[in-house]
């Protein structure tokens, strides 16, 4: 199908955000080396590498780009430089939403002034301390807050489907969970975690103080619903996938976010009314996502019907349509679509792997290659150890 762009549909501006899980070489369990990795890489990477709530996680930030074709060269330079950073302190750099084998030890908190006041506020959320989730986040460029809450109200209805398109979490600590993101389950402990709601921007501003006011949350930046404004850059981020291993799948959930954007952009500017979905169905959808990623149905959010996830991802397609036209990415998208659909997706992959020896080291030694598949991790046989969940699980 030929999709004609509309003119008055601009470029917009894009960047990413992925956070990683830092395993030993050795036993693949997650291990608190981020201080010395994020030092080393920051040498190079200056600001664009930052730390995360626990030490054994990193972050990296692309520049604000109008091409996917840079953004995809960001990203593959980013995690060039943290890859080889992790290698020095004898580290794999794992983009998974959960971890594949737990810690051997409890994990650090970042010594952070923030990140210790939430650990102090929310101690039923950390628990006990071994738990790592790992998210990719979307950023799209915005004139102002109230032209980012204009594009949520209109692109939430979609989040789902790239929920269920970025679904990369299936292992948590040791066990398959059934689920194709656990991260979506584990990350939704955190207060207001969950779709947007329907906001404009002096609803926004009472609503944000309200939550801190009351003690709901610590700041504004805790403000974890799936697309938010952000408080410190002007854009909405889009937070709601997991971080993936395979850079063809970012990239193409950066491309389908803009996409969605740009074509929501001209309804904006002639007044027509965000989509009305109900709050029921679309948390279902979300559900949906997270259980079955892409294999398995999902659920259309405006009729409640169950359907195959492909068929709202293609649902998903036919919408960002005019934007991604516009952007020159439609070409891109659909290669990637074909791409993805062959391969079934992260969590797909993960138990794939899982499945060839029964060893979840193979899953982690999978995930470290494919994230640097440029040049490689160096992999080391793995320590035999029995995992205290499950004495009877083979590594």
């Amino acid at each position: 199908m030929t999709v004609a762009p509309c003119p008055r549909t601009p470029k917009l501006t894009m960047g990413v955000e992925e956070e990683f899980v830092l395993v030993d070489r050795r036993s693949r369990a997650p291990v608190g080396r981020g201080p010395l990795v994020i030092a080393e890489a920051a040498h190079r990477l200056g600001a664009l590498v930052q730390p995360e709530f626990f030490t054994a996680q990193v972050e990296v930030c692309t520049r604000p780009t109008s091409s996917t074709a840079a953004l995809a060269a960001d990203l593959a330079g980013l995690r060039r430089e943290l890859g080889r950073a992790a290698e020095g302190e004898q580290c794999l750099l794992l983009a998974s939403g959960t971890p594949v084998i737990p810690p051997e030890r409890p994990l650090t908190i970042t010594p952070d002034e923030r990140y210790q006041r939430m650990a102090t506020r929310f101690p039923s959320v950390i628990g006990a301390r071994d738990q790592v989730v790992c998210g990719c986040h979307v950023h799209i460029g915005v004139a102002d807050r109230a032209q980012a809450l204009e594009f949520s109200n209109r692109i939430r209805p979609w989040l789902p489907v790239l929920q269920a398109l970025a679904a990369n979490s299936p292992f948590d600590r040791g066990r398959d969970t059934g689920y194709a993101s656990w991260r979506a389950v584990e990350h939704g402990r955190w207060p207001t975690v969950g779709p947007t709601p329907v906001l404009d921007e002096g609803a926004y501003e009472r609503i944000a103080d309200d939550l801190v006011r009351c003690g709901a949350l610590l700041d504004r930046r805790m403000i974890y619903w799936y697309a938010r404004p952000s408080e410190h850059v002007p854009t909405l981020e889009v937070r709601v996938a997991d971080v993936n291993a395979d850079l063809d799948t970012v990239i193409l959930l950066a491309a389908l976010v803009r996409g969605l954007a740009a074509t929501v952009l001209p309804e904006i500017g002639e007044g027509r009314p965000a989509p009305c979905v109900e709050g029921g169905r679309l948390r279902e959808a979300h559900r949906l996502a997270a259980l079955h990623g892409l294999d398995g149905d999902g659920l259309d959010p405006w009729g409640g019907a169950r359907l195959p996830a492909w068929d709202l991802v293609d649902r998903l397609r036919e919408r960002a349509a005019p934007g991604l036209g516009a952007s020159g990415d439609l070409l891109l998208v659909d290669t990637l679509l074909d791409h993805l659909r062959a391969t079934g997706g992260g969590s797909a992959a993960q138990r794939a792997a899982h499945r060839r020896h029964g060893r979840l080291s193979d899953v982690v030694d999978a995930l470290a290659r494919e994230v640097l598949p440029w040049e490689g991790q160096q992999l080391e046989r793995p320590c035999p150890r029995p995992d205290p969940r499950d004495p009877g699980s083979r590594r």
